[in-house]
């Protein structure tokens, strides 16, 4: 994160192994230009921690939190109990479930407590990030024109991936 962005986004997760997950949706928040603040929080170890952190963000001026969270997965949702900042979920495939029990845990809140749950691991990480810049572009032109942008990119892509396919294709003929 750059030092002259403002920090926007915060990206928490309930332990420090789920970061190299994680690190995917500060990666499209870079690529947005969204200032960001990477925290280790665990429900469960620091429920203190967790309550403070999620009481004071947007007194901090954090205006979503992204939260990647494994096995019973609580932190999305005793943040979102917390705040009323959107939260955003990331399952992590962290149990010999392959983040299924994640997934149920942070998809399952009860009604008045919403938290936006994303695919399980990287990309659900990659799309948390993305929903974080499409929640600020409402109000902010210069994230709007650079999603404009990604989506472009995206879409540049899969015409080059089918140009090549259809050139080895041909030439194997």
């Amino acid at each position: 994160m750059a030092a002259k962005e403002k920090t926007l986004v915060g990206v928490i997760m309930g332990s420090d192994s789920d970061y190299p997950v994680m690190a995917e949706a500060g990666r499209m928040l870079e690529k947005f230009g969204i200032g960001f603040e990477v925290e280790v929080v665990s429900a469960h170890r620091s429920p203190a921690r967790a309550a403070e952190y999620a009481e004071t963000a947007a007194k901090r001026g954090l205006r979503a939190i992204i939260v990647g969270a494994g096995g019973a997965a609580h932190l999305a949702g005793v943040v979102a109990a917390l705040t009323t900042l959107p939260v955003i979920g990331v399952p992590m495939p962290s149990t010999s479930l392959n983040g299924m029990d994640s997934l149920l845990s942070t998809v399952q809140m009860p009604g008045g407590v919403s938290v936006a749950t994303m695919a399980i691991g990287k990309p659900g990480a990659t799309n948390a990030g993305i929903f974080a810049a499409q929640i600020l572009a409402l109000s902010d032109a210069d994230i709007a024109r650079k999603l404009v942008d990604y989506k472009k990119e995206l879409d540049s892509g899969v015409a080059e991936k089918s140009a090549r396919l259809k050139r080895e294709i041909a030439e194997k003929k």
